[in-house]
């Protein structure tokens, strides 16, 4: 504990160098510093005696016991215990920053290595009931023998090829023009630098790096969705003074031939009969995770064509949510029979309701004043190309009565 000292020297020096009052908080004492710093380093062109005063003054206001015994008898009062600036100004500088000798404060970050992306195909089965799949990968890990110097003595030197750059410019001239190529250097392989061959890891070659083999288990949780990753951290290629970069899996889901997915519901293709829309049916459906369920209408019930049944709670996992499930939706298709034996009408016309507005029951004056016309099957294809041709000429037509396009343009700015 600092004791007290009966003579008073001049106590505000020190706020003067920092630019703050006397009544400042530890947090403006920081800004200042911060800001007055930055200025006045040295690497920045600053003066250093300013530099050492102002670290200095920072050292002091910014620990408070100094702070107490500086505001009530000056620098005078300090002198038994040190003095300030018995700190190295750059240590300060570095501490406050972050710790690196470098202006700037923090320290240099490592680059990130590359993640390596692998697509892993997977069944809507293994989304629904969850897999583990086991996979054997090659990668680059650090030469422990040299421990990534590439170099029994850890020495190397400057490619002379590149300068250091890793790269080269190869220029060549194609006609009047000259072009310029950058490339990997061959001689460094683009690290920048060279080893004597003496000197040599045995173990890397000189690579710094050597192959290693590894397997991964990839663990595909239920409910997980088309293009979700799976990422093990730091399990890519290793380089010398750099962050490792991750291996990611990317899911990619094969298409089912019955099941469609539709976030967490999913949705059932099946096909009826006409007799079985109007008059009931009963089918057996093979989920996903093997277990039958029996699909069946209920008494008098008709299904339309395009129609969807729904099943709670049948759908898909909900990702990382217990026991949940979507929706699992029955999408019918309605197939009718290509012809019907006119004696069968009859009895189909006494049952069947009529549709509104139906006209099939004409009086012989009404059929006398109509054209009896004939139906023929359709190309749908030959529908649709026919349509787009009419589409592109009516859309040439109004280009046409357009001058320039300039009203459509205008048109489509406003």
């Amino acid at each position: 504990m600092y004791g007290r000292f009966p003579k008073k020297s001049d106590n505000t020096k020190y706020y003067g160098i920092l630019g703050v009052p006397k009544n400042a908080s530890q947090d403006d004492v920081k800004r200042a510093y911060r800001k007055a710093a930055i200025k006045t380093h040295p690497d920045k062109g600053g003066d250093p005696e300013k530099f050492k005063e102002l670290s200095q003054a920072y050292e002091v206001l910014s620990d408070p016991e100094k702070r107490e015994i500086y505001d009530q008898y000056g620098e005078d009062g300090l002198k038994d215990e040190g003095g300030p600036g018995h700190h190295d100004p750059f240590d300060i500088f570095s501490s406050f920053f972050g710790g690196s000798s470098q202006f700037g404060g923090a320290p240099k970050r490592k680059n990130k290595g590359k993640d390596v992306i692998h697509p892993l195909k997977v069944s809507l089965e293994d989304l629904y009931t969850g897999t583990t799949r086991k996979l054997s990968l090659s990668r680059n890990i650090i030469c422990i023998k040299c421990k990534g110097k590439g170099s029994k003595s850890g020495a190397s030197t400057k490619c002379s090829g590149c300068k250091g750059s890793g790269m080269k410019v190869t220029t060549r001239q194609v006609g009047y023009m000259i072009q310029q190529m950058p490339h990997q250097c061959n001689e460094c392989k683009g690290s920048g630098e060279t080893i004597n061959a003496k000197d040599r890891c045995h173990q890397c070659k000189g690579a710094k790096v050597v192959k290693e083999k590894k397997q991964l288990e990839v663990h595909v949780e239920k409910g997980m969705q088309n293009g979700q990753r799976i990422t093990f951290a730091g399990e890519a290629d290793q380089e010398p003074d750099t962050i490792t970069g991750d291996i990611v899996f990317l899911l990619q889901q094969k298409d089912h031939p019955k099941f469609k997915r539709n976030g967490d519901d999913l949705v059932f293709e099946h096909t009826l009969s006409l007799r079985e829309a109007l008059c009931g049916f009963q089918f057996v459906l093979t989920h996903l995770d093997g277990r039958r369920l029996l699909i069946k209408s209920q008494p008098g019930q008709v299904v339309k064509p395009d129609q969807c049944k729904a099943i709670n709670g049948e759908g898909m996992p909900i990702y990382q949510s217990g026991f949940m499930k979507g929706m699992l939706y029955v999408h019918f298709t309605v197939e009718f029979p290509d012809s019907i034996n006119p004696e069968v009408c009859t009895g189909l016309e006494s049952v069947l309701p009529h549709g509104s507005g139906s006209t099939s029951q004409l009086t012989d004056k009404e059929l006398d004043e109509c054209e009896e016309t004939t139906l023929h099957d359709v190309n749908e294809d030959e529908m649709r190309r026919k349509k787009a041709k009419q589409s592109q000429e009516a859309y040439e037509e109004d280009e046409e009565d357009m001058p320039g396009g300039a009203q459509r343009v205008q048109c489509a700015q406003q």
